[in-house]
């Protein structure tokens, strides 16, 4: 066992090395730019919702009062007219980046602080590099990308976007565990 407190530096190196790595995927490879559709007349969508001045929030069409109402034929008729959706409204105005990408940095410290913790547990100071990058990186993919594929089984999220995401997850799972394996304590 290895105490967490020696694992700072492999801890904030691999946040920093995943803040830059997610930054070079997302403005320069193109990796994620059809991760969402643009529908057809979408001025014209955006100005039939406006009168509904609905709050920011997750949205489901049509959604049931309850399970019994799952069954009712109304709400059964209402899913066989369409459209189904479920959608995200965020607030108006252009959307201010640097509290989401502080709140992005100290995601991956959280998680960097897991992976850290789980290989402490398990390894003793002196552990060899592929130990290490086994125990951090499995936990740190955890991290990232082991509840995106529930997007996609219980809301239709495209399949293609959960793969390119998971793509993203075990990138920065291999940037922590090799940080990790690198800076573990000797």
């Amino acid at each position: 066992m290895t105490g967490l407190h020696a694992l700072w530096l492999p801890m904030v190196l691999s946040s920093v090395a995943i803040f830059l790595a997610s930054a070079v995927i997302h403005m320069f490879s193109g990796l994620h730019k059809n991760d969402h559709l643009t529908p057809p007349n979408q001025d014209g969508l955006a100005d039939a919702l406006r009168p509904f001045n609905l709050a920011p929030g997750d949205y489901m069409i049509p959604r049931p009062a309850s399970m019994k109402d799952m069954g009712s034929p109304e709400f059964k008729a209402k899913s066989e007219r369409g459209p189904k959706l479920v959608f995200t409204v965020f607030p108006n105005g252009i959307t201010p980046m640097g509290p989401l990408l502080a709140k992005w940095f100290v995601y991956s410290l959280v998680i960097s602080l897991c992976s850290g913790y789980v290989a402490s547990r398990a390894l003793p100071v002196g552990a060899d590099y592929l130990h290490v990058f086994r125990f951090a990186g499995i936990a740190a993919f955890l991290g990232y990308a082991g509840a995106i594929p529930q997007a996609s089984i219980w809301y239709g999220k495209s399949w293609g976007t959960t793969m390119r995401s998971t793509i993203d997850g075990l990138i920065y799972a291999g940037l922590t565990a090799g940080m990790y394996g690198w800076l573990w304590p000797r």
